[in-house]
């Protein structure tokens, strides 16, 4: 068969989600493509071939496709190589020097000259591609409702088609602006125009990323927030957002090019009304009717490392008749199962003692069938943790060393949780057994849980915004 007709066989199995064929063929593709230097079907096949990893579980091996097809098309290496960069924190943080790669591929352009400031109130803008049913949205209500009105003035860009939450958020008192199939150039004239003080990204590298944007400094003072867990690389970007959790003032933030802004508590508020109407959720734990113990993870499969696998094992050997839920999107197809399975018994887990379980919108209901949840490192399950925890379901995480990998703990911390929190692999799995063993505890937190949070500074957006207003005015 030629290079063309292989290839389209792998992008009709990439189609239909058939890992098991689209994998092994894009890969044979990508080899022979090589050797003949046909660079137009290489860039395919390594585009494609990059997504099915990434479902697959491979986000290290997506990341180097990406990579390599980022070298070849100028118009698409800026968009390539942030991907790279996002999907390279599934296995550990981009150095500094490879976050500021990013910025090689602006180094062309000229930024916009600020405006003279004409409002007498400090104006803010929020720009994202997410305000719309996705996990950033759950944290960003505060932004729009629970501002200082007599200080600021609240811009809110957004950059993709809305939908009903979209419509919530548009309720606010906040002037919106529609950046819709505008280029990057034209959108960041729209921002200027309106004289920001501040400008925060809530994307970064992730899909649909609005650094684009950002690289023509459209407002004076520009923030990465929320949307990427690392430093964006982009010399437009002055500060990064984060907690004296995840990054205390005594640790050098050496992976960052940029500035530290450090939120006393969490860097993120939980406010997950805008988005759903959240269950009322199981009044004991499952293990009461079930006579053994279920441990769960909700979060992507790609943050799933071989030595989260590991000490998954480790906890249901100590725990005996437990058993272990995993709910993604790599369960929803049946070669996404089978790689699961694969991984597991590679793991030395017993395939019997597991449930997979396939993405679905009811997911919030099906936390009534965990006990405990265990957060991967070192991508941290963020909306992954605190939907676990509203719903009832303690979650054990353990402390790293990065911003990235200490995110799950600062939501524990500012929830007040701080018994959740491991600080080594081996705390992890004590911490784990000690709590499946016992049960009136595991019934105070299903029963308590989500008037904790609730109470907590995690969910406290008045508090949160007079934080970061407070952040805001350090920094003008």
């Amino acid at each position: 068969q030629n290079l063309r007709a292989r290839l389209v066989k792998g992008g009709i199995a990439a189609e239909r989600f058939e890992l098991d064929i689209e994998l092994p063929t894009l890969r044979a593709v990508i080899d022979d493509s090589r050797a003949q230097g046909n660079d137009n079907i290489l860039f395919r096949a390594l585009t494609w071939l990059s997504n099915g990893l990434y479902l697959a579980g491979e986000p290290d091996h997506a990341a180097d496709c990406l990579l390599e097809a980022s070298r070849l098309k100028s118009d698409r290496a800026a968009e390539l190589y942030g991907k790279h960069l996002f999907f390279r924190n599934y296995r550990h943080t981009p150095s500094l020097e490879a976050a500021r790669k990013y910025q090689t591929f602006f180094d062309h352009i000229t930024p916009l000259e600020p405006l003279d400031r004409q409002s007498k109130k400090i104006r803010v803008g929020y720009i994202s591609p997410d305000f719309r049913q996705h996990a950033v949205a759950n944290f960003v209500e505060p932004f729009f409702r629970y501002f200082d009105a007599a200080r600021f003035e609240v811009f809110c860009y957004q950059t993709t088609r809305g939908d009903a939450v979209t419509r919530r958020l548009k309720k606010c008192n906040v002037r919106w602006r529609e950046l819709i199939e505008q280029t990057p150039l034209e959108s960041a004239r729209i921002i200027h125009d309106d004289a920001l003080d501040i400008l925060i990204d809530l994307s970064g590298h992730s899909q649909n990323s609005c650094l684009p944007i950002m690289a023509y400094k459209p407002a004076r003072i520009q923030i990465s927030a929320l949307g990427y867990i690392a430093s964006t690389g982009l010399a437009a970007i002055d500060y990064f957002l984060s907690d004296a959790f995840c990054l205390p003032i005594d640790r050098e933030a050496s992976e960052f090019s940029e500035k530290i802004i450090r939120l006393p508590d969490c860097h993120m508020c939980y406010a997950p009304s805008v988005v759903w109407k959240m269950p009322r959720g199981s009044e004991l734990p499952p293990c009461v009717r079930n006579d053994f113990i279920t441990f769960g993870s909700f979060n992507n499969f790609a943050k799933i490392s071989d030595r989260v696998l590991a000490l998954w094992q480790a906890i249901l050997e100590r725990v005996p008749h437990s058993r272990l839920i995993i709910k993604a999107k790599t369960c929803s197809i049946e070669s996404g199962r089978e790689i699961v399975r694969r991984r597991l018994s590679n793991a030395s887990i017993d395939l019997e003692r597991v449930e997979l379980r396939e993405f679905s919108p009811d997911r919030l209901d099906q936390y009534a069938d965990l006990d405990i949840a265990l957060d991967a490192f070192p991508y941290n399950g963020g909306l992954t943790t605190c939907e676990a925890l509203y719903m009832g379901v303690p979650v054990i995480a353990i402390e790293g060393r990065t911003h990235s990998d200490r995110i799950a703990a600062s939501i524990l911390h500012s929830a007040r949780l701080d018994e959740l929190i491991a600080r080594s692999e081996d705390e992890y799995i004590q911490k784990a057994v000690e709590l499946a063993g016992s049960l009136e505890r595991l019934k105070y937190y299903r029963s308590t849980l989500r008037k904790t949070l609730n109470a907590s500074p995690l969910m406290n957006a008045r508090l949160y915004m007079r934080n970061l207003e407070a952040g805001f005015d350090a920094i003008l």
